[in-house]
Protein backbone atom coordinates (compact mmCIF):
# COMPACT_ATOMS: atom_id res chain seq x y z
CA UNK A 1 0.00 0.00 0.00
CA UNK A 2 1.50 3.23 -0.78
CA UNK A 3 0.35 4.73 2.15
CA UNK A 4 2.03 8.06 2.13
CA UNK A 5 -0.03 9.43 -0.81
CA UNK A 6 -2.83 11.16 -0.60
CA UNK A 7 -6.83 11.29 -2.54
CA UNK A 8 -6.56 14.25 -5.08
CA UNK A 9 -8.64 15.38 -7.70
CA UNK A 10 -7.83 17.80 -10.82
CA UNK A 11 -9.37 19.90 -13.44
CA UNK A 12 -7.65 21.56 -16.57
CA UNK A 13 -8.80 23.54 -19.68
CA UNK A 14 -8.21 22.82 -23.06
CA UNK A 15 -6.60 25.71 -24.99
CA UNK A 16 -7.10 27.03 -28.60
CA UNK A 17 -3.78 28.43 -29.42
CA UNK A 18 -2.03 30.37 -32.44
CA UNK A 19 -4.83 32.01 -33.60
CA UNK A 20 -3.55 33.10 -36.95
CA UNK A 21 -0.37 35.04 -36.65
CA UNK A 22 0.17 34.40 -32.94
CA UNK A 23 1.88 31.20 -33.93
CA UNK A 24 3.80 29.76 -31.36
CA UNK A 25 2.92 32.38 -28.80
CA UNK A 26 -0.44 33.20 -28.02
CA UNK A 27 -3.14 30.76 -26.57
CA UNK A 28 -6.54 30.84 -25.16
CA UNK A 29 -8.12 28.86 -22.66
CA UNK A 30 -11.67 26.74 -23.31
CA UNK A 31 -14.31 25.95 -21.53
CA UNK A 32 -13.68 21.80 -22.25
CA UNK A 33 -11.85 20.50 -19.67
CA UNK A 34 -10.10 16.88 -18.19
CA UNK A 35 -10.37 15.88 -15.19
CA UNK A 36 -8.49 13.85 -13.01
CA UNK A 37 -8.43 11.93 -9.86
CA UNK A 38 -6.34 9.58 -7.94
CA UNK A 39 -6.99 6.96 -4.75
CA UNK A 40 -4.18 5.62 -3.41
CA UNK A 41 -3.92 1.94 -3.21
CA UNK A 42 -1.68 -0.96 -3.94
CA UNK A 43 1.38 -0.90 -5.41
CA UNK A 44 1.16 -0.12 -9.46
CA UNK A 45 -1.43 1.80 -11.06
CA UNK A 46 -4.98 1.34 -12.82
CA UNK A 47 -6.35 3.48 -14.96
CA UNK A 48 -10.06 4.61 -16.18
CA UNK A 49 -10.80 6.42 -19.09
CA UNK A 50 -13.98 8.27 -19.42
CA UNK A 51 -15.26 10.57 -22.89
CA UNK A 52 -12.79 11.40 -25.44
CA UNK A 53 -10.16 9.77 -23.66
CA UNK A 54 -12.39 5.84 -23.66
CA UNK A 55 -12.54 6.48 -27.52
CA UNK A 56 -8.85 6.96 -27.85
CA UNK A 57 -6.69 4.43 -28.92
CA UNK A 58 -3.46 3.84 -26.52
CA UNK A 59 -1.92 1.78 -24.28
CA UNK A 60 -1.50 2.77 -20.64
CA UNK A 61 1.87 2.84 -20.99
CA UNK A 62 1.36 6.23 -23.38
CA UNK A 63 -1.39 7.96 -21.55
CA UNK A 64 0.19 11.27 -20.72
CA UNK A 65 -1.62 11.78 -17.40
CA UNK A 66 -0.07 8.80 -16.18
CA UNK A 67 3.23 9.63 -17.23
CA UNK A 68 3.38 12.52 -15.83
CA UNK A 69 1.28 11.63 -12.99
CA UNK A 70 4.39 8.71 -12.10
CA UNK A 71 7.06 10.73 -13.03
CA UNK A 72 6.11 13.19 -10.28
CA UNK A 73 6.03 11.02 -7.74
CA UNK A 74 9.08 9.39 -8.63
CA UNK A 75 10.40 13.16 -8.42
CA UNK A 76 9.48 13.15 -4.82
CA UNK A 77 10.90 9.86 -3.89
CA UNK A 78 7.37 8.36 -3.66
CA UNK A 79 6.58 5.26 -4.69
CA UNK A 80 3.40 4.73 -7.04
CA UNK A 81 0.30 2.91 -6.01
CA UNK A 82 -3.50 3.35 -6.75
CA UNK A 83 -6.09 4.16 -9.27
CA UNK A 84 -6.44 7.00 -11.12
CA UNK A 85 -9.57 8.02 -12.98
CA UNK A 86 -10.00 10.56 -15.76
CA UNK A 87 -12.56 11.87 -17.67
CA UNK A 88 -12.28 14.34 -20.53
CA UNK A 89 -14.10 16.23 -23.03
CA UNK A 90 -10.86 17.63 -24.76
CA UNK A 91 -11.13 16.32 -28.57
CA UNK A 92 -7.72 14.55 -28.91
CA UNK A 93 -5.48 15.30 -31.79
CA UNK A 94 -7.76 18.51 -32.90
CA UNK A 95 -5.87 21.44 -31.95
CA UNK A 96 -6.92 21.99 -28.50
CA UNK A 97 -4.29 21.56 -26.56
CA UNK A 98 -5.15 17.71 -25.17
CA UNK A 99 -1.14 16.79 -24.72
CA UNK A 100 -0.56 19.99 -22.68
CA UNK A 101 -3.74 19.40 -20.98
CA UNK A 102 -2.47 15.73 -20.00
CA UNK A 103 0.61 16.64 -18.70
CA UNK A 104 0.14 19.75 -16.91
CA UNK A 105 -3.21 17.35 -14.78
CA UNK A 106 -0.55 14.46 -13.99
CA UNK A 107 2.07 16.63 -12.86
CA UNK A 108 0.31 18.85 -10.32
CA UNK A 109 -2.27 15.69 -9.49
CA UNK A 110 1.56 13.97 -8.45
CA UNK A 111 1.74 17.19 -6.58
CA UNK A 112 -1.42 17.15 -4.50
CA UNK A 113 -1.39 13.01 -4.10
CA UNK A 114 2.27 13.86 -2.65
CA UNK A 115 0.64 16.15 0.12
CA UNK A 116 2.78 19.24 -1.71
CA UNK A 117 1.21 22.89 -2.65
CA UNK A 118 0.70 24.00 -6.16
CA UNK A 119 4.53 25.36 -7.71
CA UNK A 120 2.81 26.66 -11.25
CA UNK A 121 6.29 27.80 -12.21
CA UNK A 122 8.05 24.38 -11.60
CA UNK A 123 4.93 22.81 -13.38
CA UNK A 124 5.14 24.77 -16.14
CA UNK A 125 8.63 24.60 -16.69
CA UNK A 126 8.76 20.96 -16.65
CA UNK A 127 5.98 20.74 -18.58
CA UNK A 128 7.34 22.51 -21.32
CA UNK A 129 10.52 20.38 -21.32
CA UNK A 130 8.83 17.56 -22.42
CA UNK A 131 6.04 19.10 -24.38
CA UNK A 132 7.38 22.30 -25.60
CA UNK A 133 4.58 23.90 -26.77
CA UNK A 134 3.88 27.03 -24.30
CA UNK A 135 1.32 28.73 -26.34
CA UNK A 136 -0.93 25.59 -25.21
CA UNK A 137 0.58 24.75 -21.65
CA UNK A 138 0.22 28.71 -20.46
CA UNK A 139 -3.59 29.25 -21.00
CA UNK A 140 -4.21 25.83 -20.05
CA UNK A 141 -2.44 26.18 -16.43
CA UNK A 142 -3.31 30.27 -15.83
CA UNK A 143 -6.49 30.43 -17.95
CA UNK A 144 -7.14 33.23 -19.34
CA UNK A 145 -5.34 34.75 -23.20
CA UNK A 146 -1.49 34.16 -22.42
CA UNK A 147 1.49 34.70 -24.73
CA UNK A 148 4.68 32.96 -24.17
CA UNK A 149 7.70 34.73 -24.30
CA UNK A 150 11.72 33.74 -24.95
CA UNK A 151 12.81 35.08 -21.56
CA UNK A 152 16.19 35.39 -20.21
CA UNK A 153 16.47 32.32 -18.33
CA UNK A 154 13.77 30.52 -20.00
CA UNK A 155 10.04 30.61 -21.59
CA UNK A 156 8.16 33.54 -19.80
CA UNK A 157 3.97 33.21 -19.83
CA UNK A 158 2.38 36.37 -19.46
CA UNK A 159 -1.51 37.55 -19.75
CA UNK A 160 -2.78 39.39 -22.43
CA UNK A 161 -6.07 41.66 -22.52
CA UNK A 162 -9.46 39.79 -23.74
CA UNK A 163 -12.49 41.36 -24.40
CA UNK A 164 -15.70 40.57 -22.86
CA UNK A 165 -17.43 40.74 -26.16
CA UNK A 166 -15.93 38.13 -28.10
CA UNK A 167 -17.26 34.78 -29.22
CA UNK A 168 -15.51 31.25 -30.05
CA UNK A 169 -16.90 28.48 -31.93
CA UNK A 170 -15.01 25.48 -32.65
CA UNK A 171 -15.88 22.15 -35.03
CA UNK A 172 -13.45 19.27 -36.40
CA UNK A 173 -13.50 16.69 -38.55
CA UNK A 174 -13.32 12.85 -37.77
CA UNK A 175 -9.58 12.88 -38.71
CA UNK A 176 -7.06 13.77 -36.25
CA UNK A 177 -3.90 15.43 -37.15
CA UNK A 178 -0.85 14.54 -35.32
CA UNK A 179 1.31 17.60 -34.56
CA UNK A 180 4.70 16.35 -35.75
CA UNK A 181 2.90 15.88 -39.41
CA UNK A 182 1.26 19.39 -39.15
CA UNK A 183 5.46 20.57 -38.37
CA UNK A 184 6.61 18.64 -41.25
CA UNK A 185 4.46 20.85 -43.52
CA UNK A 186 5.94 24.10 -42.73
CA UNK A 187 8.64 25.35 -44.74
CA UNK A 188 11.78 25.86 -42.71
CA UNK A 189 12.74 29.47 -44.07
CA UNK A 190 10.55 32.35 -45.00
CA UNK A 191 11.12 35.64 -46.35
CA UNK A 192 11.96 38.55 -44.35
CA UNK A 193 9.05 41.16 -45.93
CA UNK A 194 6.84 37.46 -44.82
CA UNK A 195 8.66 38.02 -41.73
CA UNK A 196 7.91 41.41 -41.33
CA UNK A 197 4.18 40.99 -42.28
CA UNK A 198 3.49 38.38 -39.78
CA UNK A 199 4.74 40.78 -36.99
CA UNK A 200 2.16 43.74 -38.57
CA UNK A 201 -0.45 40.89 -37.89
CA UNK A 202 0.33 39.91 -34.72
CA UNK A 203 0.45 43.00 -33.49
CA UNK A 204 -3.04 43.64 -34.79
CA UNK A 205 -4.08 40.70 -33.22
CA UNK A 206 -3.28 41.13 -29.87
CA UNK A 207 -5.04 44.51 -29.79
CA UNK A 208 -8.04 43.17 -31.55
CA UNK A 209 -8.19 40.60 -29.39
CA UNK A 210 -8.24 43.22 -26.75
CA UNK A 211 -11.02 45.66 -28.01
CA UNK A 212 -13.08 43.00 -29.94
CA UNK A 213 -12.11 45.35 -33.26
CA UNK A 214 -13.64 43.40 -35.84
CA UNK A 215 -11.65 44.86 -38.29
CA UNK A 216 -8.53 43.95 -36.51
CA UNK A 217 -9.31 40.61 -35.97
CA UNK A 218 -9.68 39.73 -39.34
CA UNK A 219 -5.98 41.17 -40.18
CA UNK A 220 -4.57 39.49 -36.88
CA UNK A 221 -5.95 36.41 -38.12
CA UNK A 222 -4.51 36.38 -41.30
CA UNK A 223 -1.52 34.22 -41.24
CA UNK A 224 1.67 33.14 -44.00
CA UNK A 225 3.77 31.28 -41.92
CA UNK A 226 1.21 27.83 -41.11
CA UNK A 227 -2.21 28.06 -42.05
CA UNK A 228 -1.47 27.92 -45.76
CA UNK A 229 0.36 24.79 -45.17
CA UNK A 230 -1.71 23.33 -43.10
CA UNK A 231 -5.11 24.21 -44.33
CA UNK A 232 -5.07 21.15 -47.17
CA UNK A 233 -4.51 18.51 -44.77
CA UNK A 234 -7.98 18.82 -43.04
CA UNK A 235 -10.55 17.41 -44.60
CA UNK A 236 -13.59 19.68 -45.45
CA UNK A 237 -11.75 22.99 -43.99
CA UNK A 238 -12.59 25.38 -47.27
CA UNK A 239 -16.14 24.63 -47.04
CA UNK A 240 -16.05 24.53 -43.42
CA UNK A 241 -14.93 28.02 -43.44
CA UNK A 242 -17.22 29.06 -45.79
CA UNK A 243 -20.39 27.94 -43.88
CA UNK A 244 -18.64 29.21 -40.98
CA UNK A 245 -18.54 32.81 -42.40
CA UNK A 246 -22.25 32.60 -44.29
CA UNK A 247 -23.01 32.01 -40.35
CA UNK A 248 -21.96 35.41 -39.36
CA UNK A 249 -17.99 34.52 -38.13
CA UNK A 250 -15.45 37.27 -38.20
CA UNK A 251 -12.56 35.41 -38.92
CA UNK A 252 -11.64 31.62 -39.01
CA UNK A 253 -8.40 29.78 -38.55
CA UNK A 254 -6.88 26.51 -37.74
CA UNK A 255 -7.23 26.19 -34.18
CA UNK A 256 -3.66 25.23 -33.04
CA UNK A 257 -2.24 22.05 -35.39
CA UNK A 258 -5.67 21.11 -36.05
CA UNK A 259 -7.77 19.10 -37.53
CA UNK A 260 -9.68 21.23 -35.72
CA UNK A 261 -10.98 25.06 -36.74
CA UNK A 262 -11.39 28.34 -34.19
CA UNK A 263 -14.09 31.17 -35.18
CA UNK A 264 -14.07 34.57 -33.60
CA UNK A 265 -17.51 36.16 -33.84
CA UNK A 266 -20.12 37.94 -31.68
CA UNK A 267 -21.02 35.78 -28.74
CA UNK A 268 -24.54 35.60 -30.18
CA UNK A 269 -23.46 34.01 -33.46
CA UNK A 270 -21.21 31.50 -31.56
CA UNK A 271 -23.67 28.38 -31.55
CA UNK A 272 -24.35 29.12 -35.07
CA UNK A 273 -21.23 29.47 -36.26
CA UNK A 274 -19.79 26.54 -34.63
CA UNK A 275 -23.02 24.09 -35.92
CA UNK A 276 -22.36 25.25 -39.52
CA UNK A 277 -18.67 23.88 -39.56
CA UNK A 278 -19.99 20.80 -37.66
CA UNK A 279 -22.52 20.28 -40.56
CA UNK A 280 -20.36 20.64 -43.19
CA UNK A 281 -17.56 18.15 -41.43
CA UNK A 282 -19.95 15.94 -40.59
CA UNK A 283 -22.09 16.00 -43.66
CA UNK A 284 -25.14 16.57 -42.01
CA UNK A 285 -25.01 13.78 -39.49
CA UNK A 286 -24.14 13.29 -35.68
CA UNK A 287 -20.57 11.73 -34.80
CA UNK A 288 -19.33 12.16 -31.49
CA UNK A 289 -15.81 11.93 -33.23
CA UNK A 290 -16.71 15.14 -35.58
CA UNK A 291 -17.16 17.80 -32.69
CA UNK A 292 -18.97 21.00 -32.77
CA UNK A 293 -19.74 23.48 -30.02
CA UNK A 294 -19.48 27.49 -28.94
CA UNK A 295 -16.60 27.89 -26.58
CA UNK A 296 -16.04 30.41 -23.96
CA UNK A 297 -12.94 31.50 -21.99
CA UNK A 298 -11.49 30.00 -19.01
CA UNK A 299 -9.96 32.37 -16.79
CA UNK A 300 -9.40 29.65 -14.02
CA UNK A 301 -6.67 27.54 -15.59
CA UNK A 302 -5.82 23.90 -13.51
CA UNK A 303 -7.60 23.88 -10.64
CA UNK A 304 -7.59 21.57 -7.80
CA UNK A 305 -11.18 20.30 -6.94
CA UNK A 306 -12.16 18.48 -3.33
CA UNK A 307 -12.21 15.08 -2.82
Amino acid sequence: MADTLNAARVRVPCSTSNLGSGYDTIGLALNRYLEASFEPGPTGLKIFREGSLARAEYDDADDLVARSFASGLRSMSLEVGGTLRLTSDIPIGKGLGSSAAAILAGSDLALAAGGRGRDDAGVFGTAYEHEGHGDNLAPCLYGGLRAVLPGATGPLPIELALSADLGFAYAAPAAAIETKDARSALPELVGHDLAVRSLARATALVRGLASADRELIKIGVEDELHVPHRLPMIPGAYNAIGAGYDAGAWAITISGAGSGLIALCDPSDSEEVAEAMRQVFCNGTYDPDCPGFAATPDFEGLTRLSV
